[in-house]
């Protein structure tokens, strides 16, 4: 293995609310043995466990705000602290600004990091089709769609059997906002890893394992 092997890698999937980095992430992860580190999932786990921060963030997440760099940033590095993030991480939701990409650059720095960041494009419509049609379980969460993965029953969720219904932020509107917050605060980033030269771009419309492939693809060429 050369040197350059042995060091950290890094990939942050870039994209949309429902361009599908959380499945790919989860690919990925399972694919390339690295943890797949989502900021919600963080920002729940901090608020299950009712630490400040996760009070904090979840105060900016139920007004579809963004939650402030520095709660974010905390969460994530120690995050990244963990042993299982040793030979890197798999990063989704993070960073969201330039403010988070320049501690992140920092962290990485530290640890002579090698990076990928592959952006996941989708038009607009196909987003607001794929998350207003998005339906979750009361019981447990289980997620289904009205046109990818429907339920046998309508309403109905068929592992446990417990209602069906659209979460606030799957509503259309809500998901317009959701894209339109993503345009003005999260977009800047692309332009950002363009110039360093770590961005690649992803067809984000192709079915769903020529993704995947086509972000192997492209870590393969980074790493």
């Amino acid at each position: 293995m050369s040197d350059n092997d042995q060091r950290p890698l890094f990939i942050i999937l870039l994209g949309p609310p429902g361009a599908g980095k959380g499945t790919q992430a989860r690919r990925l992860a399972q694919a390339l043995g690295l943890p797949h580190v989502s900021s919600g999932d963080l920002f729940r786990d901090h608020l299950k466990r009712q630490t400040p921060l996760g009070r904090l963030a979840q105060e900016y997440m139920r007004k579809g705000e963004l939650v402030p760099d520095e709660v974010t940033i905390g969460m994530v590095q120690e995050r990244l602290a963990q042993p299982d993030a040793a030979r890197g991480a798999i990063l989704d939701g993070f960073p969201r600004t330039p403010a988070q990409a320049q501690a992140l650059d920092r962290l990485l720095a530290e640890r002579n990091a090698r990076l990928v960041v592959p952006y996941i494009r989708v038009p607009e419509e196909e987003l607001v089709a794929r998350l207003s049609g998005r339906l979750t379980c009361r019981a447990h969460g289980h997620v289904f769609h009205v046109r990818y993965n429907p339920p046998k029953q309508p309403g109905v969720c068929d592992y446990d059997g417990s209602e069906l219904y659209q979460r606030e932020d799957d509503k259309p509107e809500t998901v317009r906002r959701r894209i339109q917050v993503y345009q003005e605060q999260t977009a800047p980033l692309i332009d950002y890893y363009r110039q360093r030269g770590v961005l690649v771009e992803i067809d984000g419309n192709a079915a769903m394992d020529a993704v995947t492939q086509a972000l192997l693809d492209a870590v393969a060429r980074a790493a």
